[in-house]
């Protein structure tokens, strides 16, 4: 059975104020990076005010090989804490990203609510988000897109390349 909680695929728990997450496009799966110094190899940067205790899970070429649920989509990464269940989608690309990641999103949520019924609920804060570092600045949602994602997943969608955890 899937369990997007496998420890296996977990980094180690981050109370970083400000880390990277980063594609290196080479077959493996989304990392953490904590330094720094190199932000330039960042595809989102995770703002963490507070000190939270984080944890980022990897999902593609994680939790789900490529081998792997046939006809499902699947989101790099989640972000997890007491309170925050995020979703995310990285890009480094022009043209549809927005809609490729939204697919991506969707079939991620879906198959997480298949394999954790009722889990999400546990959380205050549930966020998608698709972040791209060829378009770093926030990106104007369509409100009646973003209401219906809402509506249909209980995610608040974010399209930007910084993620920012609201403070709990």
């Amino acid at each position: 059975m899937l369990n997007f909680f496998d420890p296996a695929f977990q980094e180690k728990p981050l109370k970083d104020l400000q880390f990277g997450l980063c594609d290196n496009k080479h077959g493996a799966a989304v990392f953490v990076d904590t330094d720094t110094i190199n932000k330039n190899k960042w595809t989102a940067t995770v703002e963490n005010p507070k000190g939270l205790t984080l944890i980022f899970t990897a999902i593609d070429k994680g939790v789900i090989k490529d081998d792997e649920y046939s006809g499902y989509e699947r989101c790099d990464g989640m972000l997890t804490s007491k309170n925050h269940l995020y979703f995310i989608e990285l890009k480094n690309e022009r043209g549809e990203w927005i809609q490729k990641g939204l697919s991506q999103l969707k079939s991620t949520i879906k198959l997480f609510n298949d394999a954790h019924p009722g889990e999400e609920k546990q959380y205050i804060h549930k966020k998608a988000y698709i972040c791209n570092k060829k378009h770093p600045r926030f990106h104007v949602i369509n409100n009646e897109q973003n209401l219906n994602f809402f509506r249909a997943y209980c995610f608040h969608l974010d399209i930007q390349a910084k993620i920012s955890l609201a403070a709990q």
